[in-house]
């Protein structure tokens, strides 16, 4: 099956596409599109955490559930949206926690994509979802292509995986931590951020550990 991703992804995921359960969720997702009924993101938008962060590029993977389901949010990076859409309330708590760790105020929008351009892998356990209904394409089969896109990275060494929460901490178990920094903590949203997600310093451990290894900083 051709699948239009990033050439590194497609190579290193490219037994995935021809799975049983890749043929049926590509046919779900494109009877949804297809039915009239509203899904998100736009389908250009689907593999954007691919394009915009080649495999051999990421430097720190960020694992999120869901993607946003009301209209002008989701476009394929987790927690991110575009402006001049709103900023979520669990990007609020993010950036929240970045000025309180790092000393210095985040931008103004919500659009990571300048993270996802510096190696940050922004991915949803689901990549596509019907307007104002969460979870709707939940156990189609995105969540076992991206345990095959968690595998890909893991099979290399030194990379930051930022946990919040218990669905992400469980998504990455087999994430070797002897080789890599596996930072987590709760969740930001603003449910779970008080028991855990302010404070936890993930951006300047995440930035210390990518020095040295001799790696980039991530400009967060």
């Amino acid at each position: 099956m051709d699948v239009k991703i990033e050439q590194s992804w497609k190579d290193a995921l490219s037994a995935e596409f021809d799975k049983d359960y890749f043929v049926r969720l590509t046919d779900f997702v494109r009877g949804e599109y297809l039915s009239g009924k509203t899904v998100y993101p736009a389908p250009q938008n689907i593999f954007n955490a691919f394009n915009l962060c080649p495999l051999d590029q990421v430097k720190v993977v960020i694992i999120g559930q869901d993607p946003y389901h009301e209209p002008g949010q989701a476009h394929g990076l987790c927690f991110s949206v575009l402006p001049p859409t709103q900023i979520p309330p669990s990007l609020v708590n993010i950036y929240k926690e970045i000025e309180s760790d790092l000393g210095r105020k985040s931008v103004t929008n919500g659009d990571l994509t300048h993270w996802a351009q510096q190696g940050v892998l922004l991915l949803n356990a689901t990549l596509t979802v019907r307007a104002h209904a969460a979870a709707s394409h939940a156990g189609h089969g995105w969540e076992e292509f991206t345990d095959s896109v968690i595998r890909a990275v893991a099979k290399r060494e030194n990379i930051v995986y930022m946990l919040w929460g218990s669905y992400a901490q469980k998504k990455a178990t087999f994430v070797d931590v002897n080789k890599n920094l596996v930072l987590k903590s709760a969740h930001p949203s603003p449910l779970s951020a008080y028991r855990g997600f302010f404070g936890n310093k993930h951006f300047s451990q995440a930035n210390e550990y990518l020095v040295g290894c001799g790696k980039t900083p991530i400009e967060w």
